[in-house]
């Protein structure tokens, strides 16, 4: 588990991929050979780093060769984003056992856990084959996140602490040093996120769109061709990385695209300059290139089992598994059963800010909360829904997080009847309709409407056989389906009085991640979204927190931001950790739920097991897909 220790410092700082590798020795890759011919590219030697970054296969992996083409399917349009999270190139990145480890860069020196040197790899090249310099870093931080009119509310959080922000200069053209005045726990791990923090940008090309470079007759004509309303909104489209629409933006992943939005089908080919080679000599990545095709999310695995994805994991789930085995042999895949990382796979959000001010009371009180998780049989839930594969848990860290604590999973999610109508009867809530429904303080039966998003059958599953338990308390459930714009505006509004959702986005966190998760930090946590949207916003919206718990998860969320060793942030964790035990914020049903993960018989170096979530796996992200490889019948 990735823990930022002085060990790990010093681990960053010492670790370089790069080797004494003979460049000599490097084999072209087959699907290059004649634009390295023709002139058009230089030989593989000439174009990766000088310290090229080489990479040791795991034990379940076996080197590849080049060629073929890797089918995925996607729901929609803006799902091209993921090939960047696939692809995985990151300044620094997490490994498949969750430290932190040097990627685009070669080495960093971490400096009191407030200045950070970072050392690039000298004849990196963005894909274009222009040098991958400090001038990158420069322009970013000069010309983007400290120009008000590209970045009107100044650099990102991540890079500001104590309202002030950090000391960056350029010594050499290999070398950039970030300088805080006190330690910034988020700087690592926010660059190593599935969705990155880029505090670099391709200087060479995003100038021609910049008014300190660019004539203002050039860029009027540019924002008349693109229909934007000035010239910031060129800057903006054109510079879109993680979003991968401009085919024209240099990039450092593995792949890059060439397909103009909009399309049904999305080609993204080799990056000629990208930075990592096996232990053989062969540019990675193996695979030529990759191709997304777009279809109705409803389709994916119907298509899926049909053979027409040769890595499939997105939009599928769990009630497809038997569908997808039943056609595997026939189209030549396996399928197979990877875990997620969410602290719940499902959890119900009482809604702490709802406007019904009766219901609004009741759910502040942790005895409700309590008879609510009490009153669910997830041992049903894992029999009927999940064929006894899953664990019943709290939306808590998991047994692989080195911050984890068997009560941190398991109380109050016990099916006690009983104890939950003992707890609806000390709140007051003894009257009873004819269906058995009891009776809130102003008369009304306790129906609780469960928003959902409408996105799968699964939640619809869960919900029934949770109806039907709660009943048995004296509690009437409905859920409603919509669309998760209609969801979160519900939600949003105070209109919800309960949601369904998955848990904890990243489960498995060691003490140097953040724990703001855990404290109303954010409108999109929508056990609290009022006092989130005040936190955010600095107080200009949103409703302040008024439960004292509330108040004190977002001092301990502060405390951790300044705490300066390992130790006070472990005992930080563990107390924000305590208080959502204790106080059943929300309502986690079942975690550890596998996910399922095709894949075409063709196909190498895919483990047979492994953690499918964003955070911090980016999915394929950290098994490095640069490594997958087809055998001859597909090369």
């Amino acid at each position: 588990m990735m823990r930022i220790s002085s060990h790990l410092l010093l681990l960053l700082a010492l670790c370089s991929s790069a080797s004494s590798y003979a460049l000599d020795s490097l084999k072209e890759t087959p699907s290059l050979r004649a634009l390295v011919q023709s002139g058009e590219l230089p030989a593989v030697a000439q174009r990766v780093p000088e310290d090229v970054q080489v990479v040791k296969l795991r034990a379940d992996q076996s080197p590849g060769e080049h060629g073929g083409q890797l089918r995925l399917l996607m729901g929609k349009q803006k799902d091209i984003r993921q090939m960047v999270i696939y692809g995985y190139a990151r300044l620094i990145g997490y490994t498949p056992e969750l430290d932190l480890e040097p990627d685009l860069l070669k080495s960093i020196d971490v400096v009191e856990g407030r200045i950070f040197t970072l050392h690039l790899r000298k004849g990196h090249r963005w894909s274009d084959g222009h040098p991958f310099t400090s001038e990158d870093f420069r322009y970013y931080w000069e010309d983007i996140a400290n120009n008000p009119e590209l970045s009107k509310s100044g650099p990102p959080r991540a890079l500001v602490i104590d309202g002030k922000l950090p000391q960056v200069e350029y010594p050499d053209a290999y070398t950039v040093r970030y300088s805080w005045h006190a330690p910034n726990p988020y700087f690592l791990t926010e660059l190593a996120g599935a969705s990155p923090l880029y505090i670099y940008k391709p200087a060479h090309y995003l100038r021609q769109f910049h008014a300190r470079y660019q004539s203002a007759e050039l860029l009027e004509k540019m924002v008349e061709d693109e229909g934007k309303r000035n010239w910031m909104g060129v800057h903006v489209n054109r510079d879109r990385p993680y979003k991968a629409t401009n085919p024209e933006l240099p990039t450092l992943q593995p792949w890059k695209i060439v397909t103009s939005p909009p399309s049904q089908r999305f080609v993204f080919e080799r990056n000629p300059y990208y930075h990592r080679v096996d232990e053989n000599g062969r540019q990675l990545p193996y695979i030529d290139s990759v191709v997304i095709g777009i279809a109705s999310s409803g389709l994916v695995p119907a298509k899926t089992g049909a053979g027409e994805a040769d890595l499939q994991a997105r939009y599928l789930r769990m009630d497809n598994y038997t569908f997808l085995k039943s056609t595997a042999k026939r189209n030549n895949f396996d399928v197979r059963l990877w875990q997620t990382a969410k602290g719940a796979h499902l959890a119900l959000y009482p809604d702490l800010n709802a406007n019904d001010a009766v219901y609004r009371k009741l759910l502040r009180d942790v005895r409700f909360r309590r008879a609510l998780s009490l009153a669910i049989n997830r041992y049903e839930i894992n029999q009927v829904v999940y064929f006894r594969l899953v664990q019943a848990s709290n939306n808590t860290v998991l047994a692989e997080s080195p911050l984890y604590k068997p009560e941190y999973q398991s109380d109050w999610i016990e099916f006690d009847l009983k104890h939950a109508n003992r707890l609806l009867d000390e709140l007051g809530l003894l009257e009873r309709d004819d269906r058995g429904v009891r009776l809130l303080p102003d008369g009304r039966p306790l129906e609780i409407v469960v928003q959902t998003a409408g996105e799968s059958t699964e939640q619809t599953d869960v919900l029934e056989l949770i109806h039907d338990s709660w009943l048995k308390a004296g509690v009437k459930l409905y859920s409603v389906p919509s669309t998760r714009e209609v969801f979160r505006n519900r939600i949003f509004s105070g209109d919800a009085i309960m949601s369904i959702w998955s848990g904890l986005e990243n489960a498995i966190p060691t003490a140097e991640n953040n724990p703001m998760a855990l404290a109303p930090t954010s409108k999109y946590q929508y056990q609290w979204p009022q006092w989130g949207a005040w936190y955010e916003s600095g107080g200009t919206s949103g409703e302040e927190p008024d439960l004292p718990a509330a108040r004190e998860l977002l001092a301990l969320s502060e405390q951790w931001s300044h705490a300066d060793s390992h130790e006070k942030r472990v005992a930080i964790w563990h107390r924000m950790l305590e208080i959502n035990r204790d106080q059943m914020f929300t309502i986690g049903i079942v975690n550890h739920v596998p996910h399922p993960v095709v894949v075409n018989n063709n196909l190498h170096n895919v483990p047979l097991t492994g953690f499918y979530d964003i955070s911090p796996g980016a999915y394929f992200g950290i098994y490095k897909p640069d490594t997958f490889w087809f055998d001859e019948v597909r090369r």
